[in-house]
């Protein structure tokens, strides 16, 4: 790709500490509103900014695949596709170190092909295959890779919070300045698991970045049906002591340059961080689930005018950091990618019944 003087792209978000009072955002029934303030302008190069272009395109493309793979019965079980909400995974996992930890719920191939884990192996254990991530006994909602320090995949609603905590509690025994980040949906903030680790983190001054990804719905629950004060959770953490950091999840640089500002901060001083980054899942919660029987057409039309996948390429093509013909290469490399990860999952055997109850220690 051709390097030439150039504006940056920046970024736009808002970080603000719980203590100082409400925001200066509007908020919207539709989520995150126009009304913006720019922050840190984080400088990335241009190799990483077509990167995160490239797992954005490959999470999306990957998802795609998998719902087709589902109707022809390939996959079973249940499918919770991230189809949408890319913008949110790549920019909070990609400014993360290998040392760091992630545990996440069951919408967690958007962030295994963001930590980088094998994009055959993911595939594999989505098709239940032995050669899969979880040996082929997780599925779609148990992707696991400890080497990687991705610590699934969990689908029980909230479980993976407490585990991030003794995740994090183990780092401060160690004294190191590894950071856990643990992913969850705005459906578990009422879970009693949720309101409990909040407060042992905080207590504990834990080194952990709650991460939540506001996509409005709770299956199929819009989330100001269920919460009192409406979408907007930027006020919630004011009971913990707890640093807030509201952003764009639509924004990929948004995230990436909010995120990185509290990795910094967790690293340096130990105390937790929640994050909620304002998306929206352009599929139902599940792919049994249609998603246009309680959403109006009107509300997904809007998001989709916001697709990351859409967006951000414009962004790169305005800046000079690609040309169409780079785009193009990219779109026929995670074609390619994808078509092997099938074609890996569909040759490789299945589990064998002797290994049924291997690793099960309780």
């Amino acid at each position: 790709m051709e390097q030439t003087e150039k504006p940056r792209i920046t970024a736009t978000g808002l970080v603000r500490p719980v203590s100082n009072g409400p925001a200066p955002v509007s908020q919207s029934n539709n989520g995150f509103d126009a009304s913006r303030v720019p922050v840190l302008s984080e400088s990335l190069d241009d190799s990483e900014l077509f990167r995160m272009y490239r797992l954005m395109l490959l999470i999306r493309r990957f998802e795609e695949t998998c719902g087709q793979h589902y109707s022809l019965g390939n996959i079973r079980g249940f499918l919770h596709l991230y189809i949408g909400q890319e913008a949110t995974g790549i920019g909070a996992i990609t400014p993360l170190e290998a040392r760091d930890y992630i545990v996440t719920h069951y919408r967690d191939h958007g962030h295994a092909i963001a930590r980088g884990l094998d994009t055959n192996r993911i595939m594999a254990e989505m098709f239940g295959k032995n050669t899969g991530l979880s040996k082929g006994k997780g599925g779609s909602m148990h992707i696991f890779d400890a080497p990687q320090r991705f610590m699934g995949g969990h689908a029980i609603v909230g479980a993976q919070l407490p585990l991030a905590a003794g995740i994090a509690l183990a780092q401060q025994y160690m004294e190191t300045d590894v950071v856990t980040m643990v992913f969850f949906g705005d459906g578990a903030t009422n879970q009693g698991t949720f309101h409990e680790t909040l407060n042992l983190a905080s207590v504990w001054q834990l080194p952990v970045i709650f991460f939540m990804e506001n996509n409005l719905y709770g299956m199929g629950s819009a989330v100001g049906r269920v919460r009192h004060r409406g979408s907007d959770f930027s006020d919630a953490m004011g009971a913990y002591d707890v640093d807030v950091v509201s952003v764009d999840g639509m924004d990929v640089l948004a995230v990436r340059e909010a995120t990185q500002a509290a990795i910094d901060q967790v690293r340096a001083h130990g105390s937790p961080i929640f994050i909620e980054a304002k998306t929206f899942r352009f599929v139902g919660h599940s792919f049994a689930d249609p998603g246009d029987q309680y959403r109006d057409r009107s509300e997904v039309d809007l998001w989709r005018r916001r697709d990351p996948l859409v967006t951000y390429p414009k962004r790169l093509l305005e800046y000079g950091v690609v040309t169409e013909s780079d785009l193009d290469d990219l779109s026929a490399s995670v074609d390619a990618e994808i078509e092997a990860a099938v074609e890996f999952a569909m040759n490789s055997p299945n589990p064998d019944m002797s290994e049924a109850f291997d690793d099960v220690y309780a």
